[in-house]
């Protein structure tokens, strides 16, 4: 069965996780981190790697040892160290880990001071008020877990939708590669760029449809067929995601990709259109009684009811019919009209690579400038940089960028927001920046009042350029701060202020509806990488179909820009 990076960057940071409830090494614990992130950050699979017989040692931040891993983990679907730990600790402990608000030391302090190994346990533990008894929880996180626990067991599973992607595009192309087979479309929320995604729907065109679906339940990584017929079956991959793939001939290929794609309020709008002119849509075509009279294309649809064509991302009956029918619908953002990045790291900081690698990859990216914003002193798990290693970070930018061409480098920092809303560096030294960006790396649960004071306080800095990551969430890992983000958003505006859409694939925060609520209040949006390595300006990809879904424009985003234009927007803020 084939083995994606996710697979195995997953089996990394759930050793991780059990080395650190453990109380293992923590130089152990960061080094399998450290290999979980360049593994996501990729930009091929390292399957393709090892069956090539390359050295991966020479991959950033994989020694001998997680090399031999990796291979073991290619050549055998599982890992022997993940084995062991299950072995010997109790089981369960994964599933706490997976709760929102629980990292490794929380847990193995409910493990040691409660005897909490599982969610029941732990459900149990806080309905009878013991969680609040042991130090650092209190009352509030006590019913913050018992509402996790309650939100866990009810939701429907989603899957990010970058963990999502190597499953999915490895399935079309495979599908693809089969006899007579001439479209395969990957449809449903996935096509309208959702942060997270259910399950897939694939769409195909082909000749023969009971060829097509063998080879579907024929593939590798299917642990389970559900169901198969002769258009369609349906299957369990072993990542645990449901495929479901239907077959059509190419005169319904426009009407059921539409249909497929979604979403359901959408599709009922436009169906409603339909009617009005007396027509039916449906998966099978448009049809004015008996007779078939559009679908084969997705813009025979539209044309039907007397729109333009709607892109997927638009597609959330959030006022897009409306727009369409009044002409008005965005010329939205395209990767091609970012002319720079706002945020990255180099090995200053936790960057994999140097200043000079990262404007190389940036400039091979496309891009005409980058700011290098590395951590500022509190964080000291990222070797945050205190005042004088800053001014001399920005003094070798200064010389580099006398020596580059294509590419400038901006001299900047992700300086901390202390709970208080101060900074974490000093104003003398903010000032000689290029950019200031603010970010909460910390005290992600106080109560809605405190945050938002928080970071308003933070926008009022006289040196404050950009909130990055507002909301600090980690999708399906941590929960947006509880922010009131229409008086940050307007706080913003007044102070002339930018905010982030960390393309981060696990981040993608500004959220579609903050970020359109951004462009509601005229603040300029920043799209950026938060790249940690050569290989993640990739990242800006899936930051741009965000911003897409947030009807963003090129007008709302601040890096669209030419440097020279970007410039005195930067100094308005400092």
């Amino acid at each position: 069965m084939p083995v994606h990076n996710a697979d195995i960057a997953a089996m990394f940071e759930e050793i991780a996780d059990l080395l650190a409830v453990k109380g293992d090494n923590p130089f152990r614990i960061r080094a399998y981190r450290t290999a979980a992130r360049t593994l996501r950050g990729l930009g091929s699979e390292v399957a393709e790697l090892v069956k090539a017989g390359e050295d991966l040692t020479r991959l950033p931040g994989i020694g001998h040892d997680l090399a031999a891993k990796i291979e073991e983990a290619v050549r055998r679907g599982s890992l022997a160290k993940l084995r062991e730990l299950h072995h010997e600790l109790p089981r369960g402990l994964t599933a706490l880990l997976d709760l929102p608000g629980l990292g490794p030391k929380r847990v193995k302090q409910l493990q040691e001071a409660l005897g909490v190994h599982t969610p029941a346990q732990l459900r149990r533990a806080a309905e009878a008020g013991r969680v609040r008894a042991l130090p650092g929880f209190g009352a509030r996180t006590e019913q913050r877990l018992l509402a996790a626990l309650e939100a866990h067991a009810s939701r429907e599973r989603r899957f990010p939708r970058y963990e999502v992607r190597p499953y999915a595009e490895a399935l079309a192309a495979y599908l693809r590669a089969g006899a007579g087979v001439t479209e395969v479309v990957i449809a449903g929320s996935y096509r309208r760029a959702c942060e997270t995604v259910g399950d897939l729907d694939l769409l195909a065109v082909a000749r023969d449809g009971a060829a097509v679906t063998q080879r579907f339940a024929d593939y590798d990584e299917v642990r389970r067929v559900l169901a198969r017929g002769p258009t369609r079956a349906t299957v369990i991959l072993h990542s645990g995601i449901q495929v479901d793939l239907r077959v059509v001939p190419r005169t319904s290929f426009g009407a059921a990709l539409h249909y497929f794609t979604g979403n359901k309020a959408h599709n009922i709008a436009v169906r409603r259109l339909g009617r009005r002119r007396g027509l039916k849509i449906n998966e099978y075509g448009v049809f004015r009684g008996e007779r078939r009279i559009a679908g084969r294309t997705e813009a025979e649809v539209y044309r039907s009811v007397g729109l333009p064509y709607i892109v997927p991302e638009l597609r959330e009956n959030r006022g897009e019919i409306e727009a369409a029918a009044a002409g008005r619908l965005p010329r939205l953002v395209e990767r091609a009209d970012l002319r720079g990045d706002l945020h990255c790291h180099t090995v200053a900081s936790d960057g994999r690579d140097s200043l000079r690698a990262m404007a190389e990859a940036a400039r091979a990216a496309g891009l005409d400038y980058l700011a290098i914003t590395e951590h500022s002193r509190r964080l000291t798990v990222a070797h945050g940089l205190d005042a004088d290693r800053l001014l001399r970070h920005a003094e070798a930018i200064d010389r580099l960028n006398e020596e580059l061409e294509g590419i400038t480098l901006l001299k900047g920092v992700e300086v901390d927001i202390l709970e208080n809303g101060e900074l974490d560096l000093p104003d003398a030294v903010l000032a000689r920046l290029d950019l200031v960006i603010g970010a909460i790396h910390s005290a992600f649960t106080l109560p809605r009042a405190r945050q938002t004071s928080r970071v308003l306080r933070a926008l009022d800095h006289p040196h404050f350029t950009l909130l990055a990551h507002p909301s600090a969430r980690l999708l399906g890992k941590r929960a947006p701060c509880d922010l009131d983000m229409e008086r940050v958003i307007r706080a913003a505006r007044e102070r002339g202020c930018y905010l982030e859409l960390n393309a981060q694939p696990e981040r993608l925060d500004l959220d579609d509806v903050h970020a359109r609520m951004a462009k509601a209040e005229g603040v300029l949006v920043s799209i950026d990488s938060d790249a940690h390595a050569a290989g993640q300006f990739a990242n800006l990809d899936a930051g741009v179909a965000q911003a897409r879904r947030a009807w963003l424009e090129p007008a709302d985003v601040l890096n669209t820009r030419a440097l020279r234009d970007l410039r005195p927007l930067l100094r308005r803020t400092l």
